[in-house]
C-alpha cells in the first residue's frame, strides 16, 4: 500500500504541472532592468499585477530618450490592438441590452448603399467580426501605406465602404480564423452607428465611465497629453515616433491608457470589483472558436492553453508602443505590460511569463549599435538606381567609405552597414539589404526594404 501510494503521488506530480508562483517584486524588477539597461530593448516599461492580495505596479526607464521623467502607473501609452477587447465588450453590452444580436448581419448597421460581401448566401455577422472569422483580410487592398508618421489618418470611412462593396471573399464566412484589423474596424463602425454616437463617446459611456477608467481615451485632453510617454520606433537608436491617428480604425487600435487603468479593467474581468458590466464580461468568453493549436478566441479576447495553465490575453503594437494585457481566471492573477518602444522583443513574453513562470522569456542579444566597416569596392557594387512596385526610383551613391540613398521627394540620407549587404537607417526602424544574382556577383540586382510598419518587405529592381 505504501508503494502504491508513493507511485500514485509521483504520477500526480508528473502529470499535473506545479502551480506557478505569483511573480515576486524582485523578479519583476530584474526583468525590467535587464530589458532596458542590459538589452536596451525599450526606453520605458511599466508592469501592473493584480491578484487577491491587491495591486502592484513596477516601472523602469523614462518617458523618452530625450525626456528623463520616470514612467509610472499613471503614464499613458498607446495600447494598440488591446482596443479590440474594448470594442468586443461594447458589443457584449449592446447584446445584453437587446440593441443588437451576435447573429445580426453587419450590413444591417452600415449605410444602405454599402454592399457587404457574402458567400454561398452566408452573411458576415457581428460575431464573425469579433472572432476574426469573417473571411475579410487583415487590411483592405485600397489602403495605401503612407509611411509610419500617420498611416491611417487619410483612410476614410468612404474608402473602407468602397473596398467592402467591391470585395469578393476568398473563403466561406466562419470557416477559419484570420486576424483582421479591417474586420474589427467595421465592427466599431457598425456599433457606433447603431448607438448613434461617435466611437470616443461610445467607449466612454459604455465601458470607461462605468469602470472609473479616467486616464483611458482615444482623444487625450491637455492634462492627459502631458502624461503620454514618447513612442520610439528605431531598433538601434530609439528614434522618437509620432502618435497615430487611427481615424476609421479607432475601434481596432486607437485607445491610450495607463497601467493603473488597465489593472481596473483586469479587476473587472477577474470579478474582483462589482460592475454592471459583469454579465457582458462573462459573455465574452462563453462562445469560443478555434484559432489553431491549443488557442481559441472569444469576443475580442484570446484564450491560450499552455504549460498547465489557461490565460486570457491580447497584445498590441503601434508605431511607437507595445502592450500586453492578460489574466488567469483560476489563479485570479492579472498582468499588464506597457512599453514606449515598438521594436525588438516587445513585451508579450514578459506578460506571459508573469502569468505563468513556466513560460520562458525571449532570449535577447545585446544590441550592437556600432557601424561596421565595409570594403569600398563592395560598396561600389550597390551603386545604382532601383525601381519599386509603386514606380518610385531610389538612387544609391557612394562617397568613399560611405553610402547614401535618395528617394523621391525626400532629402538624401546615409545608410550604415551591419554586415555585408545589410544596412540600417538612423532615422527610422528600417533595414536595407542588397541581393545579387549568381550571374552578376559584382553588381546588386535588388534593393530589399524592410520597415516596421509594413507586413512584408518591398523589393526594388535595378534598372540601370
Amino acid at each position: 500500500m505504501h508503494r502504491v501510494g508513493l507511485v500514485l503521488i509521483l504520477a500526480i506530480l508528473c502529470e499535473t504541472p506545479a502551480l506557478a508562483q505569483a511573480p515576486t517584486d524582485s523578479d519583476v524588477r530584474r526583468i525590467l532592468a535587464e530589458r532596458i539597461d542590459k538589452y536596451h530593448d525599450s526606453v520605458g516599461i511599466v508592469v501592473g499585477i493584480i491578484d487577491p492580495s491587491g495591486r502592484r505596479v513596477f516601472s523602469h526607464g523614462t518617458f523618452g530618450a530625450n525626456d528623463a521623467r520616470p514612467v509610472d502607473g499613471d503614464t499613458i501609452f498607446e495600447i494598440g490592438s488591446i482596443t479590440k477587447v474594448f470594442t468586443s465588450l461594447i458589443l457584449a453590452t449592446m447584446v445584453e441590452r437587446g440593441e443588437v444580436a451576435l447573429s445580426d448581419p453587419v450590413a444591417k448597421y452600415l449605410p444602405a448603399n454599402v454592399k457587404v460581401p457574402q458567400r454561398k448566401g452566408r452573411q458576415i455577422t457581428l460575431r464573425d467580426l469579433a472572432t476574426h472569422r469573417s473571411g475579410l483580410p487583415r487590411m483592405p487592398s485600397n489602403y495605401s501605406e503612407q509611411g509610419p508618421d500617420d498611416p491611417y489618418a487619410m483612410y476614410s470611412e468612404e474608402k473602407l465602404y468602397a473596398f467592402l462593396s467591391g470585395h469578393e471573399l476568398p473563403r466561406d464566412v466562419g470557416s477559419r480564423f484570420e486576424y483582421s484589423n479591417l474586420g474589427v474596424a467595421i465592427l466599431g463602425l457598425a456599433l457606433k452607428r447603431r448607438a448613434g454616437m461617435d466611437y470616443d463617446t461610445l467607449v466612454r459611456e459604455r465601458v470607461l465611465t462605468p469602470l472609473g477608467m479616467t486616464s483611458t481615451a482615444f482623444i487625450l485632453n491637455p492634462g492627459q497629453e502631458t502624461r503620454l510617454a514618447v513612442g520610439h520606433s528605431n531598433l538601434y537608436w530609439m528614434t522618437p515616433a509620432p502618435s497615430w491617428n487611427l481615424s476609421t480604425f479607432d475601434g481596432a487600435g486607437g485607445l491610450r491608457s495607463t497601467a493603473n487603468d488597465m489593472l481596473t479593467f483586469l479587476a473587472a474581468n477577474l470579478g474582483m470589483i462589482e460592475t454592471p458590466l459583469a454579465p457582458a464580461i462573462a459573455a465574452m468568453l462563453k462562445d469560443r472558436r478555434d484559432v489553431g493549436d491549443n488557442d481559441k478566441v472569444g469576443l475580442g479576447w484570446f484564450v491560450r492553453k499552455e504549460r498547465g495553465s489557461e490565460t486570457v490575453w491580447h497584445n498590441g503594437g503601434t508605431f511607437g508602443y507595445k502592450s500586453f494585457a492578460g489574466y488567469d481566471p483560476k489563479k485570479r492573477l492579472g498582468v499588464v505590460v506597457l512599453s514606449n518602444n515598438s521594436s525588438g522583443a516587445g513585451v508579450t513574453d514578459i506578460g506571459r511569463h508573469l502569468l505563468n513562470s513556466r513560460e520562458s522569456l525571449n532570449t535577447l542579444a545585446v544590441r550592437k549599435r556600432e557601424v561596421l566597416p565595409v570594403d569600398p569596392q563592395l560598396l561600389k557594387s550597390y551603386v545604382g538606381r532601383y525601381e519599386f512596385p509603386n514606380k518610385d526610383v531610389w538612387t544609391v551613391r557612394q562617397d568613399g567609405e560611405r553610402l547614401f540613398v535618395t528617394k523621391p521627394e525626400a532629402p538624401e540620407f546615409e545608410i550604415f552597414a551591419q554586415g555585408d549587404h545589410r544596412f540600417i537607417l538612423k532615422t527610422a526602424d528600417s533595414q536595407i539589404t542588397f541581393e545579387f544574382e549568381k550571374a552578376s556577383p559584382d553588381r546588386a540586382s535588388e534593393m530589399v526594404l524592410r520597415q516596421v510598419w509594413q507586413n512584408r518587405p518591398l523589393r526594388g529592381k535595378r534598372i540601370d
